[in-house]
Protein backbone atom coordinates (compact mmCIF):
# COMPACT_ATOMS: atom_id res chain seq x y z
CA UNK A 1 0.00 0.00 0.00
CA UNK A 2 1.44 3.37 -1.21
CA UNK A 3 1.94 5.90 1.32
CA UNK A 4 1.32 8.17 -0.90
CA UNK A 5 -1.92 10.72 0.15
CA UNK A 6 -4.43 9.91 -2.29
CA UNK A 7 -6.08 12.39 -4.59
CA UNK A 8 -9.93 12.70 -3.93
CA UNK A 9 -10.29 15.24 -6.39
CA UNK A 10 -11.17 18.22 -3.69
CA UNK A 11 -8.83 21.43 -3.87
CA UNK A 12 -7.36 22.04 -0.48
CA UNK A 13 -7.84 26.30 0.05
CA UNK A 14 -4.23 27.56 0.28
CA UNK A 15 -3.20 28.49 3.98
CA UNK A 16 -3.28 32.46 4.84
CA UNK A 17 0.25 32.89 4.46
CA UNK A 18 0.57 31.47 0.59
CA UNK A 19 -2.21 33.55 -0.12
CA UNK A 20 -0.79 36.69 1.17
CA UNK A 21 2.93 35.69 -0.71
CA UNK A 22 0.42 35.13 -4.28
CA UNK A 23 -1.07 38.65 -3.37
CA UNK A 24 2.04 40.43 -3.07
CA UNK A 25 3.79 38.23 -6.29
CA UNK A 26 0.63 39.49 -8.45
CA UNK A 27 0.73 43.14 -6.74
CA UNK A 28 4.61 43.08 -7.91
CA UNK A 29 3.83 41.73 -11.11
CA UNK A 30 1.17 44.43 -12.09
CA UNK A 31 3.44 46.92 -10.60
CA UNK A 32 6.65 45.66 -12.79
CA UNK A 33 4.42 45.90 -16.16
CA UNK A 34 3.33 49.55 -15.27
CA UNK A 35 6.01 50.74 -14.57
CA UNK A 36 7.31 52.18 -17.55
CA UNK A 37 4.24 53.67 -18.43
CA UNK A 38 4.16 55.23 -15.35
CA UNK A 39 7.48 57.04 -15.56
CA UNK A 40 6.31 58.01 -19.25
CA UNK A 41 3.48 59.81 -17.75
CA UNK A 42 5.19 61.23 -14.65
CA UNK A 43 7.99 63.58 -16.88
CA UNK A 44 8.69 66.65 -16.22
CA UNK A 45 11.25 69.71 -16.81
CA UNK A 46 14.01 69.64 -14.06
CA UNK A 47 15.61 73.03 -15.19
CA UNK A 48 14.44 76.41 -17.05
CA UNK A 49 12.70 75.82 -20.52
CA UNK A 50 13.53 78.24 -22.94
CA UNK A 51 11.15 79.56 -25.19
CA UNK A 52 12.15 80.44 -28.48
CA UNK A 53 10.57 83.15 -30.68
CA UNK A 54 11.76 83.23 -34.09
CA UNK A 55 11.19 87.04 -34.46
CA UNK A 56 12.01 90.31 -32.60
CA UNK A 57 10.34 91.78 -29.50
CA UNK A 58 6.59 93.72 -30.28
CA UNK A 59 5.15 91.58 -32.85
CA UNK A 60 2.62 88.94 -32.28
CA UNK A 61 4.49 85.94 -31.72
CA UNK A 62 6.50 87.84 -29.12
CA UNK A 63 2.94 88.82 -27.68
CA UNK A 64 1.84 85.36 -27.44
CA UNK A 65 4.85 83.81 -26.24
CA UNK A 66 4.99 86.06 -23.22
CA UNK A 67 1.22 85.68 -22.43
CA UNK A 68 1.75 82.12 -22.14
CA UNK A 69 4.63 82.72 -20.32
CA UNK A 70 3.09 84.78 -17.64
CA UNK A 71 -0.16 82.36 -17.44
CA UNK A 72 2.19 79.63 -16.98
CA UNK A 73 3.88 81.20 -14.28
CA UNK A 74 0.89 82.69 -12.71
CA UNK A 75 -0.95 79.33 -12.65
CA UNK A 76 1.94 77.76 -11.36
CA UNK A 77 0.86 75.28 -14.28
CA UNK A 78 4.59 74.12 -14.28
CA UNK A 79 7.53 73.87 -11.20
CA UNK A 80 10.58 75.29 -13.16
CA UNK A 81 10.56 78.63 -14.87
CA UNK A 82 10.33 79.27 -18.23
CA UNK A 83 12.13 82.39 -20.04
CA UNK A 84 11.08 83.85 -23.66
CA UNK A 85 13.88 84.45 -26.29
CA UNK A 86 13.58 85.95 -28.79
CA UNK A 87 16.03 84.57 -31.70
CA UNK A 88 14.64 86.64 -35.16
CA UNK A 89 17.69 86.63 -36.95
CA UNK A 90 17.55 85.34 -41.02
CA UNK A 91 13.73 85.88 -41.09
CA UNK A 92 13.25 83.40 -38.63
CA UNK A 93 15.93 80.88 -39.37
CA UNK A 94 18.41 81.73 -35.88
CA UNK A 95 15.34 80.31 -33.69
CA UNK A 96 14.39 77.17 -35.96
CA UNK A 97 18.14 76.70 -36.37
CA UNK A 98 18.66 76.63 -32.62
CA UNK A 99 15.75 74.02 -32.10
CA UNK A 100 17.09 71.46 -34.56
CA UNK A 101 20.71 72.20 -32.99
CA UNK A 102 18.81 70.85 -30.15
CA UNK A 103 17.90 67.47 -30.83
CA UNK A 104 16.97 65.27 -27.88
CA UNK A 105 16.07 68.58 -25.81
CA UNK A 106 13.03 68.74 -23.60
CA UNK A 107 14.00 71.91 -21.92
CA UNK A 108 13.66 74.53 -25.00
CA UNK A 109 10.21 74.93 -27.25
CA UNK A 110 9.66 77.13 -30.10
CA UNK A 111 6.76 79.51 -30.69
CA UNK A 112 5.96 79.70 -35.02
CA UNK A 113 4.23 82.06 -37.11
CA UNK A 114 4.15 80.34 -40.82
CA UNK A 115 7.77 81.29 -40.90
CA UNK A 116 8.09 77.97 -40.43
CA UNK A 117 7.50 77.32 -44.17
CA UNK A 118 8.55 80.28 -45.84
CA UNK A 119 11.81 80.31 -44.22
CA UNK A 120 12.56 76.89 -44.74
CA UNK A 121 11.87 76.80 -48.86
CA UNK A 122 14.14 80.01 -49.03
CA UNK A 123 17.03 78.89 -46.98
CA UNK A 124 16.95 74.87 -47.07
CA UNK A 125 18.72 74.65 -44.04
CA UNK A 126 15.90 73.09 -41.94
CA UNK A 127 12.46 71.76 -42.22
CA UNK A 128 9.34 71.15 -39.68
CA UNK A 129 9.83 67.69 -39.93
CA UNK A 130 12.72 67.81 -38.03
CA UNK A 131 10.71 69.19 -34.98
CA UNK A 132 8.03 67.54 -32.84
CA UNK A 133 4.69 69.26 -33.16
CA UNK A 134 2.98 69.99 -30.02
CA UNK A 135 0.10 71.88 -30.81
CA UNK A 136 -1.16 74.55 -33.29
CA UNK A 137 -2.44 77.73 -30.78
CA UNK A 138 -4.63 79.10 -32.91
CA UNK A 139 -4.68 80.70 -36.91
CA UNK A 140 -4.03 84.25 -36.73
CA UNK A 141 -5.62 86.97 -39.14
CA UNK A 142 -4.78 89.48 -41.39
CA UNK A 143 -5.80 92.90 -42.42
CA UNK A 144 -5.07 95.73 -44.20
CA UNK A 145 -4.49 98.79 -42.47
CA UNK A 146 -3.58 102.33 -43.41
CA UNK A 147 -2.67 105.72 -41.00
CA UNK A 148 -5.94 107.04 -39.75
CA UNK A 149 -5.68 110.26 -41.50
CA UNK A 150 -5.55 108.84 -44.78
CA UNK A 151 -8.33 110.00 -46.89
CA UNK A 152 -9.01 106.38 -48.14
CA UNK A 153 -12.12 104.59 -46.02
CA UNK A 154 -12.50 101.83 -47.46
CA UNK A 155 -9.85 99.11 -49.75
CA UNK A 156 -11.09 100.08 -53.13
CA UNK A 157 -10.63 103.71 -52.52
CA UNK A 158 -6.98 102.57 -51.29
CA UNK A 159 -6.21 100.37 -54.20
CA UNK A 160 -7.41 103.44 -56.35
CA UNK A 161 -4.63 105.67 -54.30
CA UNK A 162 -1.94 102.88 -55.00
CA UNK A 163 -2.88 102.81 -58.62
CA UNK A 164 -2.40 106.25 -59.28
CA UNK A 165 0.51 106.07 -57.28
CA UNK A 166 2.43 103.63 -60.19
CA UNK A 167 4.12 101.52 -57.71
CA UNK A 168 5.19 104.27 -55.27
CA UNK A 169 2.83 102.98 -52.38
CA UNK A 170 4.99 102.05 -49.74
CA UNK A 171 3.44 98.08 -47.90
CA UNK A 172 5.24 97.77 -44.62
CA UNK A 173 5.63 94.08 -43.87
CA UNK A 174 7.60 91.67 -41.26
CA UNK A 175 10.52 90.71 -43.00
CA UNK A 176 11.09 89.73 -47.38
CA UNK A 177 9.74 86.67 -48.66
CA UNK A 178 7.66 86.00 -45.48
CA UNK A 179 3.66 86.02 -44.61
CA UNK A 180 3.01 89.54 -45.41
CA UNK A 181 4.72 90.17 -48.74
CA UNK A 182 3.15 86.78 -49.52
CA UNK A 183 -0.28 88.65 -49.37
CA UNK A 184 0.95 91.96 -50.57
CA UNK A 185 1.97 89.79 -54.05
CA UNK A 186 -1.49 88.43 -53.70
CA UNK A 187 -3.20 92.16 -53.78
CA UNK A 188 -0.99 92.91 -56.56
CA UNK A 189 -1.99 90.36 -58.85
CA UNK A 190 -5.62 90.06 -57.81
CA UNK A 191 -5.92 94.14 -58.00
CA UNK A 192 -3.26 94.24 -60.94
CA UNK A 193 -1.21 97.32 -58.93
CA UNK A 194 1.91 97.25 -57.85
CA UNK A 195 3.44 98.29 -54.26
CA UNK A 196 7.12 98.94 -53.11
CA UNK A 197 7.29 96.73 -50.53
CA UNK A 198 9.72 97.53 -47.25
CA UNK A 199 9.95 94.51 -44.89
CA UNK A 200 10.90 95.60 -41.14
CA UNK A 201 11.81 93.27 -38.36
CA UNK A 202 8.46 92.72 -36.67
CA UNK A 203 5.02 94.10 -36.58
CA UNK A 204 5.39 96.10 -33.69
CA UNK A 205 7.80 98.40 -35.64
CA UNK A 206 6.02 97.69 -38.44
CA UNK A 207 2.89 99.46 -36.95
CA UNK A 208 4.75 102.17 -35.50
CA UNK A 209 5.97 103.24 -38.89
CA UNK A 210 2.79 103.14 -40.28
CA UNK A 211 1.33 105.16 -37.41
CA UNK A 212 4.43 108.03 -38.26
CA UNK A 213 3.52 108.27 -41.55
CA UNK A 214 7.13 106.60 -42.84
CA UNK A 215 4.94 103.92 -45.02
CA UNK A 216 1.32 104.08 -46.74
CA UNK A 217 0.01 100.47 -45.55
CA UNK A 218 0.35 97.50 -44.06
CA UNK A 219 -0.95 93.80 -43.35
CA UNK A 220 -0.90 93.39 -39.72
CA UNK A 221 -1.87 90.84 -37.95
CA UNK A 222 -4.91 92.55 -35.40
CA UNK A 223 -3.15 92.22 -32.31
CA UNK A 224 -0.17 93.93 -33.81
CA UNK A 225 -2.25 97.26 -34.66
CA UNK A 226 -4.77 96.84 -31.93
CA UNK A 227 -3.14 99.55 -29.91
CA UNK A 228 -2.75 101.55 -32.41
CA UNK A 229 -6.72 101.15 -33.67
CA UNK A 230 -7.57 101.51 -30.25
CA UNK A 231 -5.43 105.11 -29.79
CA UNK A 232 -7.07 106.27 -33.43
CA UNK A 233 -3.61 106.25 -34.82
CA UNK A 234 -4.58 103.39 -37.71
CA UNK A 235 -7.61 102.82 -39.98
CA UNK A 236 -8.61 99.12 -40.74
CA UNK A 237 -9.76 98.08 -44.29
CA UNK A 238 -10.28 94.37 -44.94
CA UNK A 239 -9.68 91.25 -43.38
CA UNK A 240 -7.93 88.32 -45.61
CA UNK A 241 -9.92 86.14 -44.77
CA UNK A 242 -13.09 84.27 -46.09
CA UNK A 243 -15.20 85.54 -44.00
CA UNK A 244 -15.54 88.19 -41.10
CA UNK A 245 -14.12 87.63 -37.99
CA UNK A 246 -16.90 86.78 -35.40
CA UNK A 247 -16.13 89.34 -32.34
CA UNK A 248 -18.52 91.74 -31.92
CA UNK A 249 -17.36 93.81 -29.04
CA UNK A 250 -16.15 97.34 -29.65
CA UNK A 251 -13.16 98.05 -30.19
CA UNK A 252 -13.24 102.18 -30.90
CA UNK A 253 -16.08 104.40 -30.33
CA UNK A 254 -17.37 103.32 -33.34
CA UNK A 255 -16.27 99.55 -34.89
CA UNK A 256 -15.37 95.94 -33.66
CA UNK A 257 -13.58 93.11 -35.72
CA UNK A 258 -16.82 91.93 -37.35
CA UNK A 259 -17.46 95.75 -38.64
CA UNK A 260 -14.25 95.11 -40.95
CA UNK A 261 -15.50 93.71 -44.12
CA UNK A 262 -12.84 90.40 -45.94
CA UNK A 263 -11.35 91.49 -48.60
CA UNK A 264 -12.95 89.30 -50.89
CA UNK A 265 -16.22 91.94 -50.31
CA UNK A 266 -13.80 95.33 -51.04
CA UNK A 267 -13.29 93.51 -54.32
CA UNK A 268 -9.41 91.58 -53.13
CA UNK A 269 -10.17 88.44 -53.53
CA UNK A 270 -6.90 87.25 -51.46
CA UNK A 271 -7.23 84.89 -48.31
CA UNK A 272 -4.43 84.04 -45.73
CA UNK A 273 -4.32 82.64 -42.21
CA UNK A 274 -0.88 82.37 -40.22
CA UNK A 275 -0.30 79.31 -37.95
CA UNK A 276 1.05 80.01 -34.13
CA UNK A 277 2.02 76.88 -33.03
CA UNK A 278 3.87 75.37 -30.21
CA UNK A 279 7.25 72.55 -31.10
CA UNK A 280 9.79 70.91 -29.19
CA UNK A 281 13.26 70.05 -30.94
CA UNK A 282 13.26 66.56 -33.11
CA UNK A 283 14.13 63.17 -30.84
CA UNK A 284 11.91 63.95 -27.77
CA UNK A 285 10.11 61.38 -25.82
CA UNK A 286 6.53 60.53 -26.50
CA UNK A 287 6.04 61.48 -22.59
CA UNK A 288 8.27 64.91 -22.98
CA UNK A 289 5.83 65.71 -25.55
CA UNK A 290 2.94 65.14 -23.83
CA UNK A 291 3.86 67.06 -20.71
CA UNK A 292 3.71 70.37 -23.16
CA UNK A 293 0.75 68.83 -24.86
CA UNK A 294 -1.10 69.12 -21.80
CA UNK A 295 0.59 72.38 -20.96
CA UNK A 296 -0.84 73.96 -23.40
CA UNK A 297 -4.14 72.50 -23.20
CA UNK A 298 -4.51 73.92 -19.70
CA UNK A 299 -2.95 77.40 -20.68
CA UNK A 300 -6.06 77.80 -23.86
CA UNK A 301 -8.34 77.00 -20.73
CA UNK A 302 -7.47 79.68 -18.80
CA UNK A 303 -9.54 83.19 -19.13
CA UNK A 304 -6.40 85.02 -19.17
CA UNK A 305 -5.89 82.73 -22.81
CA UNK A 306 -9.31 83.08 -23.76
CA UNK A 307 -9.35 87.07 -23.53
CA UNK A 308 -6.26 87.34 -25.46
CA UNK A 309 -8.06 85.56 -28.15
CA UNK A 310 -10.75 87.94 -28.53
CA UNK A 311 -9.00 90.79 -28.24
CA UNK A 312 -6.53 89.97 -30.81
CA UNK A 313 -9.25 88.58 -32.87
CA UNK A 314 -7.74 85.48 -33.72
CA UNK A 315 -9.40 82.57 -35.71
CA UNK A 316 -9.70 79.58 -32.44
CA UNK A 317 -8.84 76.67 -34.50
CA UNK A 318 -6.71 74.11 -32.58
CA UNK A 319 -4.85 71.25 -33.16
CA UNK A 320 -2.54 67.83 -31.77
CA UNK A 321 -1.03 65.15 -32.78
CA UNK A 322 -2.26 63.50 -36.36
CA UNK A 323 -4.93 66.32 -37.01
CA UNK A 324 -1.63 69.09 -36.76
CA UNK A 325 0.82 67.11 -38.37
CA UNK A 326 -2.25 66.85 -41.39
CA UNK A 327 -2.38 70.07 -41.17
CA UNK A 328 1.71 71.27 -41.12
CA UNK A 329 2.04 68.72 -44.42
CA UNK A 330 -0.99 70.55 -46.34
CA UNK A 331 0.39 74.00 -45.27
CA UNK A 332 3.70 73.54 -46.51
CA UNK A 333 2.38 72.54 -49.74
CA UNK A 334 0.44 75.51 -49.91
CA UNK A 335 3.19 77.77 -49.28
CA UNK A 336 5.45 76.46 -51.76
CA UNK A 337 3.00 76.79 -54.33
CA UNK A 338 2.21 80.41 -53.18
CA UNK A 339 6.24 81.28 -53.49
CA UNK A 340 6.64 79.05 -56.62
CA UNK A 341 4.15 81.02 -58.24
CA UNK A 342 5.88 84.76 -56.92
CA UNK A 343 8.88 83.58 -58.18
CA UNK A 344 10.96 83.13 -54.91
CA UNK A 345 11.40 79.49 -55.01
CA UNK A 346 11.65 76.94 -58.08
CA UNK A 347 11.46 73.65 -55.72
Amino acid sequence: MSNRPIDSGRKVAPSPLRRRLQTLAVAAACLAAGAPALAQQAWEPTRTVEFIVPAGTGGGADQMARLIQGIIQKNGLMKQPIIVVNKGGGAGAEGFLEIKGAKGDPHKIVITLSNLFTTSLTTATFDWTEFTPVSMMALDQFVLWVNAKNPAKTAKEYIEQVRAAGGKARMAGTGARQEDQIITVGIERAAKIKFTYIPFKGGGEVATQLVGGHVDSSVNNPIEAVAQWRAGGLRPLCVFDDERMPYRTRVTADMSWNDIPTCREAGIPTDYLMLRGIFMPGGVTPAQRDYFVELMRKVRETPEWKKFIAEGAFNTTALEGEAFTKWLTRAKDEHRTLMREAGWVTR
